[in-house]
């Protein structure tokens, strides 16, 4: 096993996540690729091997456990974080990766296909234009808008039962004191990436019953 692979099952553990080595190869496997396209299309501003690993792929695989129901949609996706690693690491759910940039989706489209995950569906599309039927169980969201404008902007993926990820730096306490109505905090977890020195929340909202 090689000493990435280590670090990212090690860290991942520290996260309450569970990997096995092939996951682990898989996913240095997807930043091996981001970084060799990263060359020419300036997909991302994290470029070394040991950040993506913290900011990339830890950073995601931290909201597994509260990934809700089987239909996913990552929106603001870019090269595909924080939904390529999820899908990876939740093969029974089903996600749509969703960024209005064609050269992200392209990454996302080709990223998928080379990792075989026939769980993906990569949708280049603006999210507020979308009011898919039925609504998605999840919209995870990461480093998308403040909570006010993601809210809105996710609200035609949404219905009652759904529940929207917000993936947060410090807490955002008037972000959340603007929250459109109906909107409602459910839980916030503070979290801490191992070996990224920076505040880590993920916040769950709803429109449904308490």
């Amino acid at each position: 096993m090689s000493a990435a692979a280590r670090d990212l099952i090690d860290g991942a553990a520290g996260l309450g996540v569970a990997l096995e080595q092939h996951q682990a190869d898989r996913l240095l496997q997807l930043l091996e690729e981001l970084e060799r396209w990263n060359h020419r299309y300036s997909l991302t501003a994290i470029t070394t091997p040991e950040q993506m690993i913290r900011a990339h792929l830890l950073d995601s695989l931290a909201a597994l456990p509260e990934l809700h129901g089987s239909r996913i949609a990552d929106v603001g996706t870019g090269p595909g974080f924080p939904g390529l690693p999820l899908a990876l690491c939740a093969p029974q759910r089903r996600f749509t990766l969703i960024d209005a940039t064609a050269k992200k989706i392209r990454f996302v489209t080709h990223a998928a296909r080379l990792l075989e995950l026939g769980n993906v569906t990569a949708m280049q599309a603006r999210v507020e234009t979308l009011a898919p039927d039925p609504p998605y169980d999840t919209v995870i969201a990461r480093a998308f808008a403040a909570l006010p404008e993601l809210l809105r902007a996710v609200a035609g993926l949404c219905g009652p039962a759904t529940r929207v990820l917000a993936l947060k730096g410090r807490y955002p306490d008037a972000e959340l004191a603007g929250l459109p109505a109906g909107w409602r905090l459910v839980q916030a977890r503070a979290v801490r990436i191992p070996g990224l020195d920076a505040q880590r929340h993920i916040l769950t909202l709803s429109t449904g019953p308490g």
